[in-house]
């Protein structure tokens, strides 16, 4: 079980939340390793933090609470298992941490000065998320043209969930939650980006 990439991230990301949750260090976890917009620009934290640079990445390894990181490795391994079993496991974690790294980044170009950290593997499931989709949906036959058809099938998942981004965004912040809608957007669309050229790479030899 544990050869499977799906598994491994599993792990850490449940053994992460686990350890700060016995320890009650959850809100030191999220400062310390969560996504700090402002950070990138220069701002420099006032406690031990891991580095900016990092961030992206440990980010995934905190959650606010149990059903936070429930629901997101329930999502991760359904969607994990099948990525890494049509994809391979190197592209699997290639699209976890491009996806990671691609939320970041989208979260810090709406918000750059933004102090409030960016927590959870959210937005590097949206890549896994995205690849999913890709791998085992089939465009419509709108045109002649594969190539068209692809595109327009990547443009339509593309704005579908947007679309469902902006919906759940709306309806959380009514609720007084905060959700991190320009990371999950950054992270499908990175997954959009990166299923083809990994699927083009595991079966380059064929």
């Amino acid at each position: 079980m544990f050869r499977s990439a799906t598994a491994i991230i599993a792990a850490l990301t449940a053994l992460g939340w686990l350890v700060a949750a016995i320890l009650g260090l959850n809100d030191y976890a999220a400062a310390a390793m969560g996504f700090i917009p402002a950070r990138l620009g220069g701002a420099i934290a006032s406690w031990p933090a891991i580095p900016a640079v990092l961030t992206p990445l440990t980010a995934t390894l905190v959650h606010a609470n149990l059903l936070h990181l429930a629901t997101n490795l329930l999502i991760f391994v359904w969607c994990g298992h099948e990525v890494e079993r049509a994809l391979g496991r190197g592209s699997l974690l290639v699209l976890y941490v491009v996806g990671a790294y691609a939320a970041a980044g989208a979260q810090w170009l709406t918000d750059p000065l933004g102090t409030v950290p960016m927590i959870g593997a959210s937005g590097a499931i949206s890549a896994i998320m995205a690849a999913f989709a890709l791998s085992f949906g089939r465009p419509k036959l709108v045109t002649r043209s594969p190539r068209v058809n692809r595109w327009l099938h990547i443009a339509h998942l593309l704005v579908a969930w947007v679309v469902l981004q902006l919906m759940l965004g709306w309806l959380m912040g009514g609720q007084g939650y905060l959700l991190a809608t320009p990371a999950h957007i950054g992270g499908f669309a990175a997954g959009l980006m990166l299923q083809r050229p990994l699927l083009l790479w595991k079966y380059r030899n064929a």
